[in-house]
C-alpha cells in the first residue's frame, strides 16, 4: 500500500478540518448541552432511573453515537463528492493510487473527525451528569468501528449523490430517524411486546445498545449480536465500494 498517497489524501481532509474547528466544537456542544437541557431536565424529571441508570446518564451514549454517524457520513460524502463536482476526482483516479488507498485516505479522515466530536460531546456531557465507562476499551472499540462504518457509507452516498442536496438526503431522512427510534433516548424494553419486535428490525438498535452496554454494562440486545451487526455493515460497505471503482459507476459518468 502507498502510505504517502493515504497520508496524503488523509491530510489534506484534516487540513480543510481544522480550518472551521470552531463551527466544529462549537456545534456539537451546543446541540448536546440542549439536549441535556430538554431531555435530561424535562423528561429526566419525569423518568428516574432506566434499567438502574439515572436517565441524563443514560441518554449519553445516545447523544454521542447520533453525532457520530451523522458527522462521519456527512464528513465522507462531503468530502469525495467535493472532487466529483469539481473535476478533481479525475486525476485522482489516474494517478498511480488503488481505491484500497482512496478509500482509506477519505474514510479515514471522515472517521477521525467524527470520533474526535465524539470524544468532545463525552467530555460535555461529565459537565452535566455522572457517568462512569464500564468497559472503557470496548467503547473505543464499539466508537471507532461506527466511525469508521458509517465513513463507508458516506463515501458511497457522495459516489451517489448527484448534487449537494442529495449529500443530505440520506443523513437527514434515513439516518436521523433511525437513530431516534434506535433506543437512543429509551430503552425499548420500555415499549410494548409487538413494538420491540419491530424495532429490532432497526439495524442501529443493535450498534447503540452495544455502545451502552460499554458504559453501564446493560445492553437491550446481545454484545455477539451488536458485533455481528457492525461488522455485517462494514462488510457489506466495503463489497460495494469495491463494486464501484470495479464497475466505475458514478465515477467515470
Amino acid at each position: 500500500m502507498n502510505l504517502n498517497a493515504v497520508l496524503t489524501i488523509y491530510m489534506f481532509e484534516m487540513r480543510r478540518f481544522f480550518r472551521t474547528i470552531t463551527q466544529s466544537l462549537v456545534s456539537p456542544v451546543l446541540s448536546t448541552s440542549l439536549y441535556f437541557v430538554v431531555f435530561g431536565t424535562a423528561i429526566g424529571s419525569r423518568i428516574q432511573e432506566v434499567e438502574g441508570v439515572s436517565y441524563g446518564a443514560f441518554i449519553v451514549p445516545g447523544l454521542i453515537m447520533l453525532t457520530v454517524m451523522t458527522q462521519a457520513t456527512s464528513n465522507a460524502s462531503f468530502g469525495i463528492y467535493f472532487p466529483k463536482f469539481i473535476g478533481t476526482i479525475y486525476e485522482l483516479l489516474s494517478a498511480p493510487v488503488s481505491f484500497l488507498e482512496i478509500v482509506a485516505g477519505y474514510v479515514g479522515a471522515a472517521a477521525t473527525k467524527a470520533m474526535f466530536i465524539g470524544v468532545v460531546i463525552l467530555i460535555t456531557s461529565f459537565f452535566f451528569v455522572d457517568i462512569s465507562i464500564a468497559h472503557p476499551l470496548a467503547m473505543i472499540a464499539f466508537l471507532t468501528l461506527t466511525c469508521v462504518s458509517f465513513a463507508l457509507l458516506g463515501f458511497i452516498i457522495g459516489i451517489w449523490a448527484g448534487n449537494f442536496e442529495q449529500l443530505q438526503l440520506i443523513p437527514l431522512l434515513v439516518i436521523t430517524p433511525l437513530v431516534f427510534l434506535g433506543g437512543s433516548f429509551y430503552s425499548i424494553a420500555m415499549l410494548p411486546p409487538v413494538w420491540q419486535n419491530i424495532t429490532l428490525f432497526n439495524p442501529v438498535v443493535y450498534l447503540i445498545s452495544g455502545f451502552r452496554w460499554s458504559f453501564f454494562g446493560t445492553a437491550d440486545v446481545s454484545i455477539g449480536l451488536s458485533l455481528f451487526a457492525i461488522a455485517l455493515f462494514t462488510g457489506i460497505c466495503l463489497a460495494f465500494i469495491w463494486w464501484i471503482f470495479r464497475t466505475g459507476w458514478r465515477i467515470r459518468q
